[in-house]
């Protein structure tokens, strides 16, 4: 047993980029509204250490009024193939403006124009009113060089809580928890 879950997340994360065959980086993000009504997605983890894990998106959309409402989140990587899965809760804050547009440039150009074009989650008219924006923000950047949005950047989510889950058979699976303790990490072990 270790004592440091970033030491695990990344062994277990180094199995799934192995043997995953799509995103082994993707993950539920789940949010909580003002009202206390819950919300989860799949985005994708872009960047981590131990200062905790980052995802991009849309500051305007769904997702970012619910954290900023809370300012917390819990993040779950299932890898089915591995029959494992890592839970994180923690608090969420941006990341630095230089960190997110370092990571903006580094994205497909269309992709990049996408983050104009869309009023993420927020009703469409049809495919073709969107197709119809990218049309525009295309025309508006001609070239490579597109500056990230101001409504467009990162968070950081510092962890409070991982749970590591195993499969075992007959359902006798085994749980790894980690807490902040006195002295850095405390772990323990919970029934399956």
């Amino acid at each position: 047993m270790t004592d440091d879950p970033f030491a695990l997340f990344g062994a277990w994360m180094s199995e799934a980029e192995a043997s995953e065959l799509n995103d082994p980086n993707a993950m539920t993000l789940a949010t909580v509204s003002a009202a206390g009504r819950p919300a989860a997605r799949t985005v994708l983890l872009k960047a981590w250490d131990e200062r905790g894990f980052v995802f991009y998106s849309n500051f305007e959309s769904r997702k970012a009024q619910e954290i900023a409402a809370s300012g917390q989140v819990a993040l779950l990587f299932h890898w089915k193939s591995l029959r494992r899965q890592i839970r994180i809760e923690g608090a969420v804050a941006p990341v630095d403006g230089a960190q997110a547009d370092a990571y903006f440039a580094s994205r497909p150009r269309v992709s990049r124009l996408g983050a104009w074009a869309s009023a993420q989650s927020r009703p469409l008219e049809s495919r073709e009113v969107f197709e119809a924006r990218l049309d525009k923000v295309e025309a508006r950047f001609p070239g490579e060089d597109i500056p990230r949005p101001d409504f467009w950047s990162g968070w950081r989510v510092t962890p409070d809580y991982f749970e590591f889950w195993q499969d075992v058979k007959f359902r006798l699976h085994e749980r790894l928890v980690f807490r902040p303790g006195a002295g850095g990490w405390e772990t323990g072990l919970l029934y399956p």
